[in-house]
């Protein structure tokens, strides 16, 4: 209980100097409300471009000390079983109860609110520790099963990096619980700047603690970056009113409190939907360590160079709407349920259909300016670049899945996102298997995916399967979602969605053929050299700067309603 230890000592220092000036100043920083959904979705995507910045330096330097080879197979590898327990038995709490739940008791009792929170802290972190000591024990049968392609010192190496790493989802686990509950208080900044923390411990990992410790120091970096993600919002918590200390005659270890019980029933189907997608990743994973090394590499480093932008812009405006919409709900107003959700959804189409359409144009020049390092060669880049466009294919989908699911969530249904995802699952492990059966094979299937993605001279492509397989099943993930989420709840308007997307589609065309017009021009006309960084970065650069600019003139002239919506945020009346 050394979490709950630390939060309590620090709940007494916190009051002891409550009266000091320099506290106050961090105090009003990290406690700040933000009532706004724009804004708070603004404050939240400006934490998530701060995080994806770091993201990006992190990759930057694994790319650079190690290249995508081994060892960073074995750190991706070693990574998948403790995002397994955390997903299942954490973030879908977080998701799908937590908020709705604590909102239910605060809007009634605060003080019942609290000892709920006291409760569920408790009783969640005991499980997790337990779970994490038995995963710990046995890591080398789940190593076996994860990457069965390893060689045995790989196998080794993963199991000490993955023992390590199970310290992360008891600290994390602890963290976004509290993260959960200020969401409820509007405390998006603090929430916010988690993330950053997280990648920041990493980075530091990196730094100072590999090359002392070899890639175990990665592992301990992953630890210290939960570490600071939890250490962060203690203050914000405290303040809003957490103590820890039981009501009294009621009990601080309570398995059979109503509000934990109702938390373990609303988490139950999305924990296992999300379970079901981190045991897709498994799969994934396994399937990419019978390839290529560097394989498993790959595939995440252009995963996580396409989430990026899906964090910044969809798990932004869906964090920030979802206690509103699980308010609107709970008040059984529908008019503005509807509101909410469709402001949302057809923002993140705004953003998002552009941004994947540039990444997709630019995805070579995307992996050499921020990958393009150290060790990270010419084959990696090629490869890494072929499974990021693909990636891109699917990127409005991946944000679709956010926005739906909450909204789903928000009217305490987790049942049908969960059956989707097992659906999802089961079709992406058969699509993966089929696709990368058919490049391995060489035959049409394979000359036209190496032509399309200018892969040619490399025998060796079966990864971008993985990475198709991927795009594909989010697309479909999606569409079921919106049907069933449409047919059941009437959410949003089909025809002030169509209206939109058609406007949306027209300007990223305008957008589209811009861009390729001055990322050629900038080659054909030599006002740029492809062999230095500088040259890279400039037409990658100016590219993308032209393109975002005539998809905003474009959708200015066609009035697209998401235009204002964005300029309401900067420039409120």
């Amino acid at each position: 209980m050394i979490i709950l230890v630390l939060i309590k000592t620090i709940n007494t220092i916190v009051l002891r100097q409550y009266c000091n000036h320099s506290y106050i100043l961090i105090k009003n920083l990290l406690t700040v409300q933000t009532k706004s959904v724009g804004f708070a979705s603004l404050i939240l995507a400006g934490s998530y471009v701060a995080s994806a910045a770091l993201g990006l330096l992190r990759d930057r330097l694994l790319a650079g000390n190690f290249g995508a080879g081994n060892e960073l197979d074995v750190y991706y590898a070693a990574f998948t079983v403790p995002d397994l327990i955390a997903l299942i038995l954490i973030f879908g709490a977080i998701s799908a109860a937590i908020i709705p739940v604590f909102t239910s008791y605060i809007v009634t009792s605060k003080e019942e609110a609290w000892h709920y929170a006291l409760v569920l802290l408790n009783v969640f972190l005991s499980f997790l520790i337990a779970v994490c000591l038995v995963f710990i024990i046995f890591a080398p049968f789940f190593v076996s099963l994860i990457a069965p392609g390893f060689s045995e010192s790989k196998k080794e190496m993963t199991v000490v990096l993955m023992r390590i790493m199970f310290l992360s989802p008891i600290i994390l686990g602890t963290s976004n619980i509290i993260s959960g509950i200020l969401q409820v208080f509007h405390r998006f900044l603090v929430t916010a700047l988690a993330p950053v923390m997280y990648n920041l411990g990493i980075i530091i990992g990196i730094v100072f603690f590999t090359p002392k410790l070899g890639l175990a120091g990665l592992a301990w970096g992953v630890v210290l970056g939960g570490v600071m993600h939890l250490l962060i919002q203690i203050p914000a918590f405290l303040y809003s009113g957490f103590r820890y200390r039981p009501m009294p005659g009621r009990s601080m270890f309570d398995i059979k409190h109503p509000g934990v019980l109702k938390t373990l029933k609303l988490m139950i189907p999305r924990s296992l939907g999300l379970g079901a997608s981190q045991f897709n990743t498994i799969i994934v994973t396994a399937i990419a360590s019978t390839l290529a090394a560097g394989s498993i590499a790959v595939f995440n480093l252009a995963n996580n160079l396409g989430s990026l932008l899906v964090n910044a812009i969809s798990v932004s405006l869906s964090t920030a709407i979802f206690p509103q919409m699980s308010f609107a709900y709970l008040k059984e107003d529908k008019r503005d349920f509807e509101y909410k959700f469709s402001w949302a959804l057809r923002q993140i189409l705004f953003l998002i259909i552009p941004m994947s359409i540039l990444i997709f144009i630019l995805r070579a020049q995307i992996v050499r300016v921020i990958l393009g390092t150290g060790r990270f060669g010419w084959l990696d880049t090629r490869l890494t670049a072929a499974c990021l466009g693909i990636f891109a294919m699917g990127l409005f989908a991946q944000a679709l899945i956010f926005i739906l699911s909450k909204a789903f969530y928000a009217a305490h249904n987790t049942k049908i996102p969960a059956w989707i995802s097992f659906a999802a699952v089961a079709f992406n492990i058969s699509a993966s298997l089929l696709l990368v059966r058919l490049l391995n094979a060489s035959g049409q299937f394979f000359y036209f995916m190496q032509n399309l993605l200018r892969l040619d001279g490399i025998a060796n492509i079966s990864i971008i399967g993985l990475s198709l397989s991927y795009s594909i099943t989010v697309i479909l993930q999606a569409c079921l979602l919106l049907y069933f989420l449409y047919k059941k709840y009437r959410a949003f308007r089909v025809k002030e969605l169509l209206h939109s997307f058609y406007k949306i589609l027209i300007a990223s065309l305008v957008m589209a053929v811009f861009a390729l017009a001055v990322r050629h021009s900038l080659v054909a006309y030599n006002f740029v050299k492809l062999q230095t960084f500088f040259g890279v970065f400039l037409q990658l650069a100016l590219s993308g700067l032209v393109g975002v600019f005539f998809y905003g003139v474009t959708s200015y002239f066609l009035k697209s309603s998401e235009l204002n919506m964005i300029k309401k945020v900067f420039f409120p009346k």
